[in-house]
């Protein structure tokens, strides 16, 4: 086993825990770690990406209505509190999903501004997954996200979900247009993953995408903290 496969077999591995939902910038947790997030729209299926990057089918939760995550929260290896003193080697962000129309606009404008100025602030942010349902492809709504991810020069990588849901011939032409969707993009990724949280299809692919975006050596994927891991 080489050593990009070992450390992503290590990270993944050991159990995860939730440490923190963090409705406001001022509870966010110490930086340190590096972070990379998940955004999408509701319903695009978020919670169980991210149950299935990790094996653990009830660390996110999901529901059935939009809007339910308003938070940014917080997941991180088993045995690490999160807190000064005891930072882990890398946390998973699940962004609060967008583009539902239920939810009081007051509180839609605070959940979109929490996003932003995470977005805008937070250093340790290595990467955020923009998840598309592969059975809808980009909308309006999803390029008006990456219009802020570039003003923002956050890296972003897109990521289909569902895509065990629609024909391979459906799947190698959405690939097709969405390469040209994100090609003049300047934070864009130019890979974009196929993935299926049911199937467990091309989460292995994002699992060592993760691990090389939160590396300290771009262009080595390695966690940086290879004894935490160990």
């Amino acid at each position: 086993m080489n050593e990009a496969v070992e450390n992503t077999a290590k990270l993944f591995a050991r159990p995860w825990i939730f440490i923190r939902g963090v409705p406001a910038m001022k509870f966010l947790p110490p930086e340190g770690p590096p972070e990379v997030a998940f955004a999408g729209r509701s319903n695009v299926g978020k919670s169980s990406l991210i149950n299935a990057l990790v094996g653990q089918k009830g660390l996110a939760r999901t529901s059935n209505t939009p809007g339910r995550t308003q938070e940014l929260n917080y997941f991180v290896p088993e045995g690490y509190s999160g807190e000064a003193g005891d930072l882990p080697p890398m946390a998973l962000v699940d962004m609060p999903g967008y583009g539902f129309a239920k939810a009081p606009k007051a509180q839609v404008e605070a959940w979109t501004r929490l996003i932003f100025d995470y977005l805008r602030g937070r250093v340790t942010l290595k990467r955020v997954y923009l998840l598309i349902d592969a059975r809808h492809g980009v909308k309006k709504i999803d390029e008006e996200v990456m219009d802020l991810l570039d003003k923002a020069a956050v890296s972003y990588q897109l990521v289909l979900t569902k895509s065990d849901k629609i024909k391979q011939a459906a799947l190698a032409k959405l690939l097709e247009e969405t390469r040209r969707k994100i090609g003049k993009r300047p934070a864009a990724f130019p890979e974009i993953l196929a993935t299926s949280a049911e199937k467990g299809r091309g989460i292995d692919d994002l699992r060592a995408a993760i691990v090389l975006a939160a590396s300290a050596i771009p262009g080595k994927v390695d966690t940086g903290f290879p004894s935490e891991i160990a």
